[in-house]
């Protein structure tokens, strides 16, 4: 069984790095962490030197629209080319289940191909792949620019299934001790260990036998309580929506004249089910650059008699408070802006989610010339020591609980755009396999 239509799946072939490649400057962060941090990128490009990389196959977002683009996206295809055709990577046939180690925590997945027949990002979609957030098409033409002309993915994406009774994975995992290892190696700079398996003929049956289970009409309807004719939401995007949502812009330019038979028209994933213990959903924050209004009087001029702004004494106490808040208000936490630390509460909000409430007033203020630019990151310490600088501010959202994704995104559609991140900057999806789409 290579493939299910229906579901929208597909048993990949993958690439991976030759025996013994070092996989620790193999297997590099997403590309889209770090970005207003390019020592991090620098540090990494130090590190590996001259061994084989996937950080020569991948575009870090820290240098997007930066001098000399071109020419590194013609050297990302270089690479690309020279790596098949060295004998640096090699083929392997099946699905690989994936053990992440971070932070104390470990994280569960299984790398599969996903059709792009299946999905659908535009707002309002009922596709069975779905986004989970609001897509920025503005920021697809250049990851376009990249995958056009590829002659591999290297997947960061992480999709997610609604699974409670672990009817996908789980047997995956307890299985696991009697599949052969393919990797099994710490990754650089503390970022945690990762160990791949090869999953078995009957394993991989077993999987797409459950997915068909839990994308049966009668029990998505009885799970949410929903009509039996509600279009069936399978997977939802967790990590690299925008990246999945590249791979389909191309494949729908490319489509007339390469057919449907084309590589290019599945995406390589990571399957991780939503209540693995190992996935925390962490808040994704705001950064603003270059400030050209007066932030709280354009807060208070937004919002008017809705919003209450009373400072705080430190950073700890800002997280805190956003951290434990209760109640009918929402709570955003404000660092800098040339006003220390301050707590900000909505009363009335615009949105079900802190979030959607902040981005209501952000869209307006960078419309209007507020600031410079606008950057999305992990951590309150990077909001405190970023947004702390002169110029700039940061605002501190709380988390979002990640039982509630899928009913959400079922009812009200995507969330606002980068809701929620799974897990912190340095517990992102590294990548290891590739895929060819040629």
């Amino acid at each position: 069984m290579n493939s299910c239509e229906d579901i929208g799946i597909q048993i990949p072939q993958v690439y991976l790095p030759r025996q013994r490649t070092d996989l620790t400057r193999w297997a590099v962060i997403a590309c889209d962490q770090f970005t207003s941090e390019p020592e991090y990128w620098q540090k990494v490009e130090r590190f590996i030197g001259k061994a084989p990389s996937t950080y020569h196959l991948v575009f870090p977002e820290a240098y997007l629209d930066k001098p000399g683009e071109a020419a590194r996206i013609q050297r990302i295809h270089e690479s690309m080319r020279t790596y098949l055709k060295k004998g640096i990577l090699e083929p392997h046939n099946g699905m690989v289940y994936v053990q992440r180690t971070s932070a104390g925590r470990t994280r569960h997945g299984l790398m599969l191909n996903l059709d792009l027949e299946k999905y659908d990002f535009t707002k309002g979609s009922t596709s069975l792949i779905r986004a989970s957030e609001g897509t920025i098409v503005e920021r697809l033409p250049p990851r376009m620019k990249i995958r056009s002309g590829a002659a591999l993915e290297c997947p960061h994406i992480l999709v997610l299934i609604d699974d409670p009774g672990g009817s996908v994975i789980e047997p995956v995992r307890k299985a696991a001790g009697g599949l052969e290892t393919m990797y099994d190696f710490d990754l650089m700079f503390g970022s945690g260990h990762l160990t791949g398996y090869a999953v078995s003929q009957s394993l991989q049956d077993q999987v797409v036998t459950a997915l068909c289970n839990l994308a049966k009409p009668e029990n998505f309807a009885e799970k949410y309580g929903l009509r039996q004719d509600a279009p069936v939401l399978l997977f939802a995007m967790g990590d690299g929506n925008h990246s999945f949502a590249t791979a389909k812009a191309v494949w729908e330019r490319i489509k007339p004249e390469k057919g449907l038979g084309h590589p290019a028209r599945h995406a390589l994933v990571e399957l991780v089910n939503v209540h693995d213990q190992g996935l925390e959903f962490e808040p994704i924050h705001r950064l603003l650059f270059g400030l050209r209004k007066d932030l709280l009087s354009s807060l208070r001029a937004f919002f008017g008699a809705d919003i209450a702004i009373n400072p705080v004494a430190s950073g700890e106490e800002l997280v805190t408070a956003v951290d434990t808040a209760d109640g009918p208000l929402q709570t955003i936490g404000l660092v800098g802006g040339g006003n220390g630390f301050n707590l900000i509460e909505v009363n009335h909000p615009r949105s079900n989610l802190p979030v959607g409430t902040l981005e209501a007033f952000l869209e307006v203020f960078i419309k209007e010339g507020g600031a410079d630019r606008i950057d999305y990151v992990h951590g309150g310490e990077t909001v405190s020591r970023l947004g702390s600088q002169p110029g700039n501010a940061g605002f501190y959202l709380p988390r979002m609980s990640k039982s509630d994704l899928f009913k959400t995104v079922i009812l009200d559609g995507a969330l606002p755009r980068k809701t929620f991140s799974m897990g912190e900057a340095t517990e992102k999806r590294f990548y290891m396999e590739t895929r060819k789409i040629v």
